[in-house]
């Protein structure tokens, strides 16, 4: 059964459906680029593991109790803000996780150089500040050397990783940067929304070389289809983060359908 939707499924992004849609792109697009690599590049899928707060925002309180600064003469005031109780209250606190996060790498067979890298982004990299922490230490570090970086960002969900975009009007939801070693900091951005299909977009390599194109919407519909998605989704019901109300009326029309 395929997805409605023309381009981004927005319901693929809800929190526990996203991390298993995240992995099998990752390898959709390994298994496309590999036979367009071959014999002299090969796409290596990689896999980094750090510990982070998944989700800091759900664990912002307000105090039982305020200090409140005393003026001159006066002792510090105590203000409750709700009544005392006579035991303790059960706080749940933002612990750790381990986080799992696959990329991939293009590689020279021959010597082992990488080439390219590419980061599919998950709401780790987003929201929790380690993890964004780390995925901008390591987009740093890319952007300083000679490889290139492809960067796809198909949540709405946090902000976006930095760079200064022209403002034409267009303001999509979702983007794909092409970074080309030899032409930073400029680089090729595609921005685009839920009604329109995922741009295709190029891997670079040596330069001179032909680089081959990945069909990422092709490739996503296809592992909906295969992965039986649809059985998951309940589309009677806003996407999770919800739609913008303009985005949020087409969709409801298109569902109708």
């Amino acid at each position: 059964m395929p997805t409605p939707f023309p381009g981004m499924d927005p319901y693929l992004e809800r929190r526990g459906l996203w991390e298993g849609v995240h992995t099998r792109l990752i390898v959709a697009m390994a298994d496309a680029l590999n036979p367009l690599l071959r014999p002299r590049y090969r796409a290596e899928i990689e896999l980094r593991t750090y510990l982070a707060v998944l989700t800091p925002d759900e664990f912002v309180g307000i105090p039982d109790v305020l200090v409140i600064e005393s003026g001159p003469g006066l002792s510090p005031t105590f203000a409750s803000l709700a009544p005392a109780s006579v035991g303790p209250k059960v706080a749940e606190l933002p612990m750790p996780e381990e986080v799992h996060e696959r990329y991939l790498e293009v590689r020279d067979v021959t010597t082992d150089e990488v080439i390219t890298v590419i980061e599919l982004l998950s709401p780790t990299n987003k929201i929790s500040f380690e993890g964004r922490r780390r995925h901008k230490e390591k987009r740093l570090q890319v952007l300083a050397s000679a490889t290139h970086l492809i960067e796809i960002d198909l949540l709405r969900r946090g902000d976006p990783m930095p760079m200064r975009i022209p403002d034409d009007g267009h303001r999509g939801l979702y983007r794909i940067l092409v970074s080309r070693a030899n032409r930073r900091p400029h680089a090729d951005v595609y921005v685009f929304g839920v009604r329109e299909p995922i741009p295709s977009f190029p891997v670079p390599l040596r330069r001179g070389e032909p680089e081959p194109v990945v069909d990422l919407n092709t490739l996503l519909h296809d592992l909906y289809d295969r992965a039986s998605y649809d059985l998951a989704i309940d589309y009677h019901q806003p996407p999770d983060p919800a739609l913008n109300p303009e985005d949020a009326a087409w969709a409801d029309e298109l569902l109708r359908k």
